[in-house]
């Protein structure tokens, strides 16, 4: 059995901006782990974020991942973009301040601690892992409503 840990983030806005929510399912050797939450005022980007970074925030000890995403902005913001904001003191190739800087480095954290390796799925097409994260996130979303 693989210790690859696979983990599918999705996140969920009702307007962008608005209530949004995340979500992340954690699979490891047949055990699976539900993760959702949310916040009043966000975007869809915020929470695309924030699946990830909680999903590897639930992870005990350094470890080898898969994360799934469909978010093209976290896939590119990933491997393509982050080394340089990261050069240009979180500043884009047009000398503008990052969107979502905050997370952008949380995530830069994170990823620090593992060897992650990052896989962009196309949403809403029948993926099992990407299906349910997408349930968690819309789960996420009511809770902050409330």
């Amino acid at each position: 059995m693989s210790k690859l840990v696979k983990i599918y983030t999705d996140g969920a806005c009702k307007r962008n901006p608005g209530p949004g929510g995340w979500g992340a399912l954690l699979i490891y050797k047949g055990i699976e782990k539900e993760l959702w939450g949310g916040e009043l005022e966000t975007t869809n980007n915020r929470m695309e974020l924030l699946a990830a970074i909680n999903g590897l925030m639930a992870l005990k000890k350094p470890s080898e991942v898969c994360l799934f995403t469909d978010s093209q902005y976290v896939k590119k913001g990933i491997t393509e973009w982050l080394t340089n904001w990261k050069k240009n003191n979180w500043q884009t190739a047009s000398q503008k301040p990052v969107k979502n800087a905050d997370l952008w480095q949380q995530l830069a954290e994170q990823i620090a601690k593992h060897k992650v390796t990052w896989q962009w799925v196309k949403g809403h097409t029948g993926n099992e892992g990407n299906e349910r994260a997408d349930q968690l996130a819309n789960r996420g979303v009511p809770e902050v409503v409330k």
